[in-house]
């Protein structure tokens, strides 16, 4: 068991146990996605069951299971297994599970695995019920779930009878691999590697299933694969193309999959996508996803700040993959960019009241943007797609699992924040304030010779004894490579893995970009606190571009000049907690 007790992510736990899960489950009713599961629905009736509101249900359901694992509550687990009761009296005696196929379409059960999200749901629904499991020891969920993957085990393969395909939207894969841990199955794995080893081999399925989809330009086609990572098979694949999601949903899955079975030709593909996506597609935050379009990567070092998309999806997503391959490699890039992303980009999205969600994630709002787009620079309460909010319910409580690997005999310190860890083996206390802090002490209150590795520090800890150490947390100034245009002359500012923003509620009464950081910004740390987050702020000296301009043209010859200005930076992650606010990660830098 792993209990958080920092003041950046200890906080946002309790804010999902007390606000996010509540919040995004009654929002699940007030929308019908719970209601859909009783299958009262008839067609000419109102508020139709969506074809993956199932999976929005099954994330918080994820989230409800994983809280109590952590903190066991009566009222929440009563609460959850009336919901898990209503998934069990829908499941069909073959044992299909999704409510909006069993009422609205049941005809077309399996007909458009490219486009529709039968599979996906069904990752989640899975993932939901192995987390119940867990937590709970109970099978009811976790039959169901067995029940449904073996419908789809009987239904997608290579015999006779069968559809050969996969997910159109991958999720499933990484799904199956817990259910094969939970289950003791391995044709759960199996079936896991067979929707994998099947993704973009010819002949393609998804062309058979579309061949409307064939263009007599094959480069048209690709690309009409490509944004589901479709176009050549995975172990091929050496750039992460496509819808992001999708792509870190799969990558997770090939992951797993390499890990149960060994596969280096799946694990050296994974390394390279990884390797791509962190030289060459992902913004300073940890976002990917460049664009709106499609929700897509975009082609190399195309990284706009004021129109990226980034959406929250994807952040986790990719967080979850690096989790996997750290723990997979144990290799420093996968630590650095877990970090970046779990202090940045992933959290981002969620406000600290925790019931207010952004869907993208911009690194660049101006006051001029909130008459447009409004729903990207402003959190929302929910969505019509609403994947995002109730990704966080399950994703929050996991963090913990993601900052520490803990082995029989060895203990790793990936993000090394304020934390108890106890097993059958060992019981630890690890205090600081890390990341405002580079203190870190470790007590051992119950071990024996256990083994304690934070980065390139090793120790060797026993009952009664403590150990200290220090990480050194300087404050950098951070360049972009030359190729990404939307940052050439501009900097950044990043202390330990925090990306550091000018809000305009700290800089007021000027345009954000106007100003300049100086060559030498002797910068200084301040003690900060925003809702419930303590942290450090950064003051650096700087200047304002002032242009003489009277009438206020929108071009105009004038003369500039520059007014020495203090700059006030906060964290990314913490931007447009107090109010409607204009923001930037990339400021200009004077040389």
């Amino acid at each position: 068991m792993i209990r958080l007790k920092d003041n950046f992510f200890a906080p946002r736990q309790k804010t999902n146990r007390e606000s996010t899960i509540p919040s995004s489950l009654r929002r699940c009713e007030e929308t019908g996605r719970i209601e859909a599961l009783k299958l009262q629905w008839k067609p000419g009736m109102e508020n139709m069951p969506h074809v993956f509101w199932d999976s929005d249900v099954a994330k918080v359901m994820e989230g409800m299971a994983l809280e109590l694992l952590l903190n066991p509550d009566e009222k929440l687990r009563d609460r959850l297994e009336k919901i898990i009761d209503l998934f069990v009296a829908m499941q069909q005696d073959d044992g299909y599970l999704n409510s909006h196929f069993i009422q609205v379409e049941p005809e077309n059960r399996w007909k458009d695995t490219f486009n529709q999200h039968e599979l996906y749901c069904a990752g989640h629904i899975i993932e939901a019920a192995v987390a119940h499991f867990k937590a709970t020891g109970s099978r009811k969920f976790l039959d169901c779930a067995c029940r449904y993957a073996d419908l789809i085990i009987k239904t997608f393969g290579n015999g006779p009878g069968q559809k050969r395909s996969c997910p159109g939207h991958e999720e499933i894969e990484l799904a199956l691999v817990k259910l094969y841990h939970a289950s003791g199955e391995k044709k759960y794995l199996d079936l896991a590697q067979y929707f994998i080893d099947t993704r973009g081999v010819e002949p393609n399925c998804f062309l058979a299933e579309h061949p409307e989809m064939a263009d007599p330009d094959p480069a048209k086609t690709s690309a009409r694969l490509a944004n589901h990572q479709a176009h050549i098979p995975v172990r091929e694949q050496a750039e992460a193309v496509g819808h992001a999601v999708r792509a870190v949903y799969l990558y997770c899955g090939m992951a797993d999959v390499a890990a149960e079975t060994g596969d280096r030709e799946l694990l050296a593909a994974c390394e390279k996508l990884f390797d791509n996506i962190r030289q060459k597609k992902m913004h300073i935050t940890g976002g990917i996803g460049a664009t709106s379009i499609g929700e897509t990567f975009c082609g190399e070092y195309f990284l706009p700040n004021d129109t990226c998309y980034d959406e929250s999806c994807a952040a986790i997503g990719f967080a979850l993959f690096c989790w996997r391959m750290l723990k997979l490699t144990g290799k420093e890039k996968y630590r650095e960019t877990l970090e970046r992303l779990v202090f940045n980009a992933a959290l981002s999205g969620l406000s600290l009241d925790g019931d207010k969600f952004f869907y993208a994630n911009l690194l660049e709002v101006t006051p001029y943007t909130f008459e447009h787009g409004s729903t990207r620079r402003q959190r929302q309460k929910w969505f019509d797609c609403s994947c995002c909010p109730p990704n966080f319910c399950r994703f929050i409580p996991q963090l913990g699992e993601m900052f520490f690997r803990c082995e029989a005999d060895t203990v790793y310190l990936d993000i090394p924040v304020a934390a108890e860890i106890e097993s059958e083996q060992y019981h630890l206390q690890i205090s600081g304030d890390y990341p405002a802090g580079g203190r870190i002490t470790v007590k051992a209150v119950r071990a024996d010779n256990l083994k304690v590795i934070c980065r390139e520090k090793e120790f060797s800890i026993s009952s009664g004894e403590t150990i200290s150490f220090e990480i050194e947390l300087p404050v950098k100034v951070i360049h972009a490579n030359a190729a990404v245009a939307s940052d050439a002359g501009k900097a950044a500012i990043q202390r330990g893995p925090i990306i550091y923003a000018l809000e305009s509620v700290d800089n007021k009464g000027v345009e954000l970009s106007s100003l300049l950081i100086s060559s030498e910004p002797d910068f200084q740390l301040e003690d900060m606190e925003i809702g419930n987050i303590k942290f450090k702020a950064i003051t650096a000296s700087g200047w304002e571009e002032q242009i003489d301009n009277p009438d206020n043209q929108l071009y105009f010859e004038g003369e500039s000049r520059l007014v020495p200005r203090q700059l006030k930076f906060i964290p990314y992650a913490l931007w447009q907690n107090r109010g409607r606010s204009s923001m930037t990660v990339w400021v200009r830098k004077k040389y």
